[in-house]
């Protein structure tokens, strides 16, 4: 992306199937990531690792995370800042949704939407 003004539309947004019970929409700017996610009941992510500095913020529902070693019940309106290499792991307690910023942008994330996009245009 170029290092212009852009305004987006969450609604205009594709939902990308990440992982059983788990959709995203991706932004990415030229040093940022940002991912909002929707999770239902009981989807979660098994543990790992990222070079990336990431900040969480719950915006609906509880979510469980295992960060570091330690386990943490995350509800509505907590943000978790999460730092670089640190082992995590989470769950949906409850349907969710919730927002990751990251940095520096996570090239896999734009890599994925990438790949989905081209997918989404071979069926239309």
């Amino acid at each position: 992306m170029e290092n212009k003004l852009c305004c987006l539309n969450l609604n205009d947004m594709a939902c990308i199937p990440m992982l059983p019970g788990a959709k995203a929409r991706f932004i990415h700017s030229k040093n940022m990531s940002l991912v909002y996610w929707d999770f239902e009941a009981g989807a979660g992510m098994t543990e790992h690792t990222h070079p990336h500095e990431q900040i969480l913020n719950l915006l609906e529902g509880s979510f469980e995370m295992n960060v570091g070693g330690h386990t943490l019940r995350l509800e509505a309106g907590a943000v978790l800042v999460i730092p670089p290499h640190v082992p995590h792991s989470g769950k949906a307690l409850t349907a969710c949704r919730a927002l990751d910023v990251f940095y520096p942008v996570r090239e896999d994330f734009q890599n994925l939407q990438a790949e989905y996009e081209l997918q989404v245009k071979g069926r239309g």
